[in-house]
């Protein structure tokens, strides 16, 4: 069996020791070099090759985002950011993502090693989901999306549901982005553990028209606005108050794993909406949402998964499509557009 080879670059010695212990304990993955610093780590790529980068985002001798920047730029590679939970850590974090990184590990605030232990499935999960990705070149981004122009919609009462994991970040952006105003309401579920949607969200909402909210409990479900599932706290549903959809949060155990998970949302979107409802899987590892997309397809939703050509890690659209919980397979490119028609709207762009 072929291993994944990793290289660990982190500043801290004693991080490298227990990433190299967690992952040498893994059979199918092996850690080739260590380097404590960007510097060293780019000799050593040059010397190993390896197919998958853990770094760590805050290093001496040049930044850990300044070296992701030209890593993609110039040599793309599977990279998983080892993070800091707090709110500086979360919000290099998300620029690490936009950037290119395919994931992240969040360093335990205390415990380190008995914290990192804990990880060591999680952690080879990211390993193997960044080895299976396709790291693609960083291009800077010269100016914004065109908005999508609508007529008014069909009905009100339409709604999309949105769920992602490994790479979704980026692309809910790329979603979300080109959408008007008076786009239909959108749930998100996205794999993101507790502390990281706060600045997810307020990443999005700077560059979206639509008004983007970590979602709350009992809060009503509006055209022009997203709605995020908190990370790591609560598995979030669609609802009704009367003649008014609301979210409902749920605090119960993982589903597929997962909290939130996909499937949760996409089972309520079936019962609650039915073919008021659209579901668009996007890019990430396992089969998440897959299950719950066929209940919505077969309560008369329409349903999309994002193409394998543009996806980061095909796992949970391809599942869909092989259960055939999915109408078709979208470029991520057109999932806009495509979600937009199926609420009964113009796809014309201004």
């Amino acid at each position: 069996m072929k291993k994944i080879r990793v290289l660990c670059v982190d500043d801290s010695a004693l991080v490298r020791s227990l990433m190299v212990e967690i992952i040498n304990g893994h059979p199918d993955m092996e850690v080739v070099a260590t380097a404590p610093d960007p510097l060293v780590a780019r000799d050593l790529i040059k010397q190993h090759n390896p197919d998958v980068l853990t770094l760590d985002v805050e290093m001496p001798r040049m930044d850990g985002l300044d070296f992701l920047e030209r890593l993609m730029r110039l040599r793309p590679m599977p990279v998983v950011m080892v993070s800091s939970l707090t709110e500086r850590g979360s919000e290099i974090t998300m620029c690490a993502l936009e950037l290119g990184a395919v994931d992240f590990v969040t360093k335990p605030k205390l415990g380190l090693r008995d914290g990192l232990l804990e990880y060591s499935n999680l952690i080879a999960d990211k390993i193997r989901a960044a080895a299976a990705s396709r790291p693609k070149k960083l291009v800077p981004q010269t100016e914004r999306p065109r908005m999508l122009s609508t007529r008014p919609f069909s009905t009100t009462e339409k709604l999309i549901m949105i769920g992602a994991s490994t790479g979704g970040t980026e692309a809910i952006r790329q979603v979300l982005e080109p959408l008007p105003p008076n786009s239909p309401a959108i749930m998100i579920t996205q794999h993101m553990p507790a502390g990281f949607t706060k600045s997810f969200v307020q990443r999005l909402d700077n560059l979206c028209a639509v008004q983007v909210h970590e979602a709350e409990h009992g809060q009503r479900v509006l055209p022009g606005h997203v709605y995020l599932a908190p990370g790591g706290v609560a598995h979030m549903k669609l609802a009704r108050s009367g003649a008014n959809y609301i979210v409902e949060l749920d605090p119960s155990e993982p589903v597929n794993r997962h909290r939130p998970s996909v499937d949760v949302l996409f089972y309520s979107a079936a019962e609650v909406a039915g073919r008021n409802a659209v579901g668009v899987l996007l890019t990430g590892m396992g089969k998440d949402g897959a299950q719950g997309m066929l209940a919505m397809k077969q309560a008369g939703a329409v349903t999309f998964a994002q193409d394998e050509a543009s996806c980061v890690v095909f796992g949970m659209p391809r599942e869909a499509l092989h259960i055939g919980a999915a109408d078709e397979a979208v470029p991520l490119s057109e999932i806009s557009e495509r979600i937009l028609a199926s609420a009964g709207t113009s796809n014309q762009r201004v």
